[in-house]
């Protein structure tokens, strides 16, 4: 098996075209200006992900109810359209503040795009602290354990799933911003 999975990626190798740069870069990093309290990472990275965590907490409620409470989630059409507006904002998002970021002349957005739409997560993880004290009667500490583990892989999954949704969306962004402009 794994054998033909390292013929897959040689064949991918050869075939596919080397990534080029839309401009050229400089070798000398320039200086960053001061930088306003909005632009701070941790500040834009918690903004960053308020608002797609606001589109999908209701639905994140039915699936918990589903998962721990043993009642039965039948709404999968709605949570799809779910994790396509959470996708649509968590690009949107990241671009948004990648553009801000750029526009006062800060060119690290690299890790900024992954953390900012990747911070939904943290909402998540807040929520589900929420849910486990208010909506949850579960005693023992083995429960809670089981509970918290179960709900750290699924915050780390989410994490992993919205920041590479901003750091897509954000490298086709200053790809498709830079390759527009005309450098002599």
């Amino acid at each position: 098996m794994y054998v033909l999975i390292c013929y897959y990626g040689y064949c991918c190798v050869l075939i596919l075209q080397p990534i080029s740069q839309p401009v050229r870069t400089n070798q000398i990093p320039r200086e960053i200006p001061e930088q306003t309290w909005m632009t701070h990472p941790f500040i834009s990275s918690l903004m960053g992900g308020a608002l797609p965590f606001g589109c999908i907490f209701i639905q994140l409620f039915f699936i918990l109810n589903s998962i721990w409470s043993g009642q039965m989630y039948y709404m999968f059409g709605f949570i799809f359209l779910a994790f396509l507006i959470l996708s649509v904002t968590c690009c949107e998002t990241a671009i948004l503040l990648c553009y801000f970021h750029l526009c006062s002349e800060d060119y690290r957005w690299w890790w900024r795009s992954f953390f900012s739409s990747g911070s939904t997560a943290l909402y998540l993880f807040l929520f589900t602290i929420h849910y486990f004290y208010y909506k949850l009667s579960i005693q023992g500490m083995a429960s809670c354990i089981l509970y918290f583990g179960y709900t750290f892989i699924m915050v780390i999954l989410f994490f992993l799933l919205t920041g590479s949704f901003g750091f897509l969306a954000c490298l086709l962004f200053v790809r498709k911003i830079y390759s527009i402009v005309k450098i002599d």
